[in-house]
């Protein structure tokens, strides 16, 4: 009787996640465990990805978090050699670092917009190079990028937020048809409402769970095990024939503009 196999298995492969301690980067990195793959957890905040290592070492998996700043190369390049020697060639790469300032683009300086781009942006770039170096020598890999809704719909008082989200789409697009011929695929994740540490604040404050709920036709705020998901699909063989596309996960949330416009005699 044959054993039944799972719908993915990334059993032998190597994942890297960039931003892992936060709630986003913390779910990609279990979920990429739970499907078998060796994971490398990196962030500024190496001791906030300790205790997530020993969850995955705890349900049988390898890990392994390194203190890296995304926003020095070297550091990154660095990290990218470490990982090999720790855990092997790097299959996957999950972008997902990220920094939010904000500031209106009135009082926005230099050095905030800079700031938030060499994370945001140029961090992705330079690691998309590092482990991708690994990938393109071997023929084959998947880069996963996180950017999000605020991508194609300005999020205001937010600095360079969304600037940097839009390039992220065009660094993973760019990226899939220069790498595709040589076997590394390239997709975006962007997420809409989603709670987590980082975004607790704003849904402890009375009435703003249910109003922002309102809003989206699933009536509920996402969890990042919801990014996970789409994260684990791109990065696998089942998502073979996928690259420089975009799955953006919001329930709904931005489909809904058509809605917003008064019209009367419709309900």
């Amino acid at each position: 009787m044959r054993r039944p196999m799972r719908w993915i298995d990334l059993t032998g492969q190597v994942a890297v996640v960039t931003g892992a301690a936060g709630g986003i980067g913390r779910g990609i990195a279990l979920a990429l465990a739970d499907v078998g793959a060796a994971v490398a957890l990196i962030d500024r905040q190496e001791a906030a990805c300790r205790p997530i290592v020993a969850e995955i070492e705890a349900g049988g998996g390898r890990a392994v978090a390194i203190g890296c700043d995304l926003a020095v190369a070297e550091e990154i390049a660095a990290t990218a050699e470490r990982v090999q020697i720790a855990l092997g060639p790097t299959d996957i790469l999950v972008n997902n670092a990220g920094l939010l300032s904000p500031g209106g683009m009135d009082e926005l300086t230099a050095e905030a917009w800079h700031a938030t781009l060499s994370v945001n942006l140029t961090g992705y770039f330079l690691s998309a190079q590092a482990f991708g170096a690994q990938m393109l020598a071997r023929g084959a890999g998947s880069l996963v990028h996180i950017a999000s809704i605020a991508a194609s719909a300005p999020q205001g008082a937010s600095g360079a937020y969304s600037v940097s989200k839009a390039g992220i789409v065009m660094l993973s697009q760019q990226l899939a048809t220069e790498w595709g011929p040589r076997g590394v695929r390239s997709n975006v994740v962007s997420p809409g409402l989603i709670r987590t540490p980082m975004s607790q604040p704003f849904y402890d404050a009375p009435g703003v769970l249910e109003a922002r709920q309102a809003l989206v036709p699933v009536r509920r705020i996402g969890e990042p095990a919801d990014i996970a998901n789409a994260v684990v699909f791109l990065a696998s063989a089942r998502a073979s024939y996928v690259t420089g596309d975009e799955i953006v996960v919001d329930g709904g949330f931005t489909r809904t503009i058509m809605n917003v416009i008064p019209r009367p005699g419709f309900s």
